[in-house]
């Protein structure tokens, strides 16, 4: 059942790391119930609730619903625990700390690593879609995806880093293919990109905890709302299914809210 249900995965247009997830889901789903019955599936259910953070609940059933649509058993998926949110976002990266680790990036001529930060932040893509970014697209200006169900999600490379960074391929002589590879020529894995940025933000000072390939998405939408107030169109943009995923954006960092506390309450 794995073998089908890995089969099933590589047909979808899921990330490699929900692949993997969904696929460890199944394997500890089967090796504590076995057979996939309601009871089984309910029991699953407790036993996470029981164990895991609602995150990790959620990520879980995710992967045995995927499953279940894989075996045409839609009607036996499990509801997703709720998730009580924060009134403040947690680790996102300051504009101001973007633009002097892109600055100190360029500086020392760490051009690869520049337009990595630059792709993630300007665009708001994620770090499985930034990897899947050729030549021909940063031509054209955006690059078009389809999730499993269709939906067409455009991902615009705003001009002034189309130019930028048509200029850096030029000089490394590349007018197709994939533009992120790693030394062997081959794609970065996500992972890599993820090691690679913690160490640089060692190196300049920055704190590794905001600086990680989500943060840069989030940086994103930060930026977008401060200077065009319009959630619908970045609900659009960042490729969410409901505009509730999206107000989150409207939120203060802690650090925003702490800096306002500081300044207004003097009594």
């Amino acid at each position: 059942m794995i073998n089908t249900f890995k089969d099933y995965l590589d047909k979808t247009n899921l990330s490699e790391n929900s692949k993997a997830a969904y696929l460890f889901a199944f394997r500890n789903f089967s090796e504590q119930y076995g057979n996939v019955t309601r009871k089984s599936l309910n029991a699953y259910k407790v036993w996470l609730v029981d164990n895991f953070k609602p995150q990790t609940v959620n990520l879980r059933l995710r992967g045995m619903n995927c499953y279940l649509e894989s075996i045409g058993k839609e009607k036996w998926k499990l509801s997703f625990v709720k998730i009580q949110q924060k009134p403040f976002l947690e680790n996102v990266i300051s504009e101001a700390d973007y633009l002097y680790f892109k600055q100190r990036l360029k500086e020392d001529g760490e051009m690869f690593w520049y337009f990595v930060i630059r792709f993630l932040a300007a665009t708001g893509a994620r770090v499985s879609e930034l990897i899947q970014i050729k030549a021909e697209h940063v031509r054209l200006g955006y690059l078009d995806l389809y999730s499993k169900g269709g939906k067409l999600r455009r991902i615009y490379i705003p001009r002034s880093l189309q130019e930028e960074a048509l200029e850096w391929l030029a000089g490394k002589a590349q007018d197709s293919g994939f533009i992120f590879l790693n030394r062997r020529g081959q794609r970065i894995t996500t992972r890599g990109i993820s090691g690679e940025l913690k160490k640089y933000a060692v190196k300049y000072g920055i704190d590794p905890k905001v600086v990680y390939p989500h943060s840069f998405r989030h940086r994103f939408a930060k930026s977008f709302l401060e200077r065009c107030n319009d959630i619908a169109f970045l609900a659009d943009l960042m490729g969410h299914e409901s505009i509730e995923t999206t107000r989150i954006y409207l939120r203060k960092t802690a650090t925003e809210q702490r800096e306002i506390v500081d300044k207004i309450v003097d009594w």
